[in-house]
């Protein structure tokens, strides 16, 4: 059996737009099944923004009987992982399912929106920059899309 053809979806969490993760995935979906390859979209499992795009994209391409399985790793309530206390345990979890290994990172990169932060400057979110970050250095190809 062919092994399946892993994205990576990094996210913010206010993402405004699903027609952008939809089609970024939709041409990931492309990309498998020209591989004749299953897409294992693995993602964060944060109920809103980029994460809860994916969801939807795949919930809707697994009841058409299309070949997307979904693979989430929620921070809080990992059914194998603890990944400690907060605020640590989002970048902890990036880093596991980093580790885990993926055919490409989609990071969907919108503006820090944090109240408390300290950089200086606009900058992207640090959850989902972070998460590109490590895959990036982790080899992982990163396609970063700005809203």
């Amino acid at each position: 059996m062919t092994a399946p053809y892993r994205v990576l979806v990094t996210g913010s969490r206010d993402w405004p737009s699903y027609d952008v993760v939809w089609l970024a995935l939709d041409a990931a979906f492309c990309q498998a099944a020209n591989a004749r390859r299953v897409l294992t979209v693995v993602h964060g499992a944060c109920p809103t923004g980029a994460d809860a795009h994916t969801v939807d994209w795949a919930t809707h391409m697994i009841a058409r009987d299309l070949p997307v399985k979904v693979e989430p790793h929620p921070a809080k309530g990992h059914p194998t992982q603890n990944f400690g206390p907060w605020p640590g345990a989002g970048p902890r979890r990036n880093r596991y399912m980093v580790s885990l290994g993926a055919n490409l990172c989609l990071a969907f990169l919108g503006p820090c929106t944090r109240p408390n932060c300290r950089q200086p400057g606009p900058h992207d979110s640090h959850g989902a920059s972070g998460c590109a970050d490590l895959a990036r250095t982790a080899g992982i190809p990163v396609k970063e899309i700005r809203p």
